[in-house]
């Protein structure tokens, strides 16, 4: 089969499709992976084809004052950009098309367009659900109606947003006007299937969620090798350090996080390891070492705490690695997730990342070192998580559409 995967957003956003897409040709399918050149080295690393999706997810970073009207507008023309792209990368072929959360609502009209077999391969629950509010912009629960209704709104924004997009491309693939909210009815009558890839130790599979929609575990980025020689000396020359990093989060602000980890470095007693990230978070001082992109599954075990933004694969990777969280969110689904690991006692209280201060986050260091049932939780989690396969699941899925196309 030819499986065509289309991911589009920060690297969190793309990492677990490689993963996914090795397991997927491991099973002897041709697979090529769609997301934006950025990440064109780590597609083709894997071995994977890399067809190019427009954007730059980094470009927009740090563009303050403009407003939630400039933001929207920049937010659609992303989103136009994107439907031309998902054309393009369409055009050779595919069997099955594989949608990410933020390619779905453009992607499900090429597949009508290819007559091509398509799923969701989603890394966040956007289905609506009586047992918790939208997961991007949700802060509380509204009771049971309360968030259905929540949920159906959060997905009329998401339709009103690419609605010029999608009449574009129906017109571009010569297919009749269809609405966004047309298109989600039919797929509801058919059952069209979605998994979600991350663990039922974060979140379970809603009881209110219709057939079709499945919680299936984690898919991880494919291995990128062993950790640099300078790491390792690192980590040899004392105790357990602290992870520190914000992922695509904090565009310009690197000299200000970076002095305001050291200090709380500092003030908590610990070493630590600083992630530069979209940030470009640096750091002079003794016991301090910053580093660039590096696997989370061989650091994060290695670690006393991890401090992250909450975003869903940097989450999951410090669950999987048994390390207890102090989640910084910031935006997106990054509360949803903060609160989850929290839940589940597997994190300190998490800090909102605009009231972040020295103190704060030298506090939650403290208490996420000091109090052992936040590894313990972490560590009976990261149990579950070994038990699933969501790479495996995936791979069912696609025999199953092959086998209805047959």
């Amino acid at each position: 089969m030819r499986i065509l995967i289309t991911a589009a957003g920060s690297h969190g956003d793309v990492a677990p499709y490689t993963g996914l897409g090795v397991r997927l040709a491991e099973a002897g399918h041709e697979v090529a992976l769609a997301t934006h050149d950025n990440y064109r080295t780590m597609v083709e690393g894997c071995g994977l084809e890399f067809r190019p999706l427009p954007g730059d997810p980094q470009g927009g970073q740090g563009r303050g004052g403009q407003g939630r009207g400039g933001m929207l507008r920049r937010a659609k023309e992303f989103v136009g950009e994107l439907g031309r792209g998902i054309a393009e990368v369409a055009e050779p072929g595919a069997d099955v098309l594989l949608l990410s959360t933020s390619t779905a609502p453009l992607g499900w009209h090429v597949a009508e367009a290819l007559g091509a077999a398509s799923a969701g391969v989603y890394l966040q629950p956007v289905e609506p659900t009586g047992e918790f509010g939208p997961v991007v912009g949700g802060t509380r629960s509204l009771g049971r109606w309360g968030n259905r209704a929540a949920g159906r709104a959060a997905l009329g924004v998401v339709d009103r947003l690419h609605r010029d997009a999608v009449a574009e491309l129906r017109a571009r693939l010569d297919l009749p006007p269809l609405s966004g909210a047309a298109m989600r009815r039919r797929l509801v009558r058919e059952q069209w299937p979605a998994l979600h890839g991350f663990s039922t130790a974060l979140v379970r599979r809603p009881a209110d969620w219709r057939p079709g929609l499945e919680v299936v575990g984690n898919w991880w980025p494919a291995p990128t090798g062993e950790l640099p020689s300078v790491v390792e000396e690192f980590l040899a020359a004392g105790p357990a350090p602290v992870f520190i990093g914000f992922g695509s989060m904090g565009a310009g602000q690197g000299e200000r996080l970076g002095r305001l980890a050291v200090e709380a470095l500092r003030t908590a007693g610990r070493r630590g390891v600083l992630q530069a990230g979209w940030a470009g978070l640096t750091a002079d001082a003794d016991d301090v070492l910053t580093v660039g992109r590096l696997d989370h599954a061989a650091l994060f075990p290695r670690m006393a705490a991890v401090v992250h933004h909450a975003g869903a694969g940097t989450a999951a990777a410090t669950l999987r690695a048994g390390a207890p969280s102090v989640p910084v969110p910031v935006t997106a689904d990054q509360p949803f997730w903060a609160r989850r690991l929290t839940a589940i006692g597997a994190a300190v209280a998490p800090i909102p990342f605009a009231g972040l201060t020295a103190d704060r986050l030298a506090a939650a260091i403290r208490l996420a070192v000091a109090e052992p049932s936040h590894r313990e939780h972490a560590a009976a989690a990261a149990d579950r998580m070994a038990k699933e396969d969501g790479a495996a699941r995936a791979v069912d899925l696609v025999a199953r559409l092959a086998r209805a196309a047959a």
